[in-house]
């Protein structure tokens, strides 16, 4: 079953090409606090055009600028659906990179991006124009600093530095974060003082948007998803059974080749008789010249 999209609007991308988009930046900041949205991080096309196939409001994807071509696959296979081009951290060693990133992501079709790194970085990105989003609470790649991946804000000090960075990434100027194993309750604080679209991975129900990994929404992955995840689907178990059948299928060819069962008459096509005597012929008198 899926939601009633929204009416698509026209949009003008960063190449200057005309596209029609779910939601612009605009629509998402003007829609804060009315509601929950929906948003997932997809892998392959085939997830990200069943993610707006299912009518999600919003997707994330991973960017690289050593592989743009995965990310404009995922923007080709969701094509009207608001997307943001998550940056890895080494990405970028200054802000000049980071815009340069930044830019590049946005002329692949991004209409947002992610950087959870430097404040730095995304003050540079947001003063050129480019939509940023930021990370509070638990970052996995910045786990060493607070203690391994667990939960951020379950102290008093660890909620006044939350609030922190949250302020630190409105001053940057980013339109949006991702807040990632957060208490609820301090996440509803938190909530109500930001003018910031919350994203909530993990963090309760009082964000603006909920959101998932499609590996853990769609089982993919062979361990269990972390405490803030859920199944869907077992997509897993469905891959371990279909990797079987490809090789049950690979075997039963290799069998019937090596005892003479394939290929049979069946799969072959045979010449006339006559051509086959006038090529003996040919090869008997030893007639070398001819095409090719």
């Amino acid at each position: 079953m899926t939601g009633d999209p929204p009416p698509r609007k026209r949009v003008v991308t960063m190449t200057g090409a005309y596209q029609r988009r779910n939601y612009t930046v605009y629509d998402l900041i003007q829609q804060k606090g009315t509601g929950q949205k929906v948003q997932a991080m997809t892998f392959t096309p085939e997830e990200a055009e069943a993610a707006e196939a299912a009518a999600l409001d919003m997707i994330n994807i991973r960017w690289t600028a050593q592989r743009p071509e995965d990310a404009v696959a995922l923007r080709r296979a969701a094509p009207e659906t608001f997307m943001t081009f998550c940056m890895p951290p080494t990405l970028a060693a200054s802000e000049t990179e980071a815009l340069r990133a930044a830019f590049t992501a946005m002329e692949a079709g991004a209409d947002s991006v992610y950087c959870a790194w430097s404040a730095r970085y995304i003050e540079a990105m947001a003063a050129a124009g480019v939509p940023v989003m930021g990370h509070i609470g638990l970052v996995p790649r910045k786990s060493t600093w607070t203690g391994g991946l667990r939960a951020v804000g379950k102290t008093p000090d660890q909620a006044k530095a939350l609030h922190a960075d949250l302020k630190a990434l409105e001053n940057a100027g980013a339109w949006a974060v991702e807040c990632e194993v957060i208490p609820h309750n301090v996440m509803a604080v938190l909530a109500r003082d930001t003018s910031l679209v919350t994203i909530s991975l993990g963090s309760g129900t009082d964000c603006d948007v909920q959101h998932l990994f499609a590996e853990d929404i769609l089982g993919t992955a062979e361990a269990p998803p972390a405490r803030h995840g859920k199944r869907y689907r077992n997509l897993y178990d469905a891959y371990q059974r279909l990797q079987g059948e490809r090789i049950a299928a690979f075997a039963e060819y290799a069998d019937e080749v090596r005892n003479g069962a394939f290929p049979q008459p069946r799969h072959l096509v045979q010449a006339d008789s006559s051509t086959v005597l006038v090529l003996e012929d040919l090869i008997a008198r030893g007639v070398t010249d001819g095409p090719l």
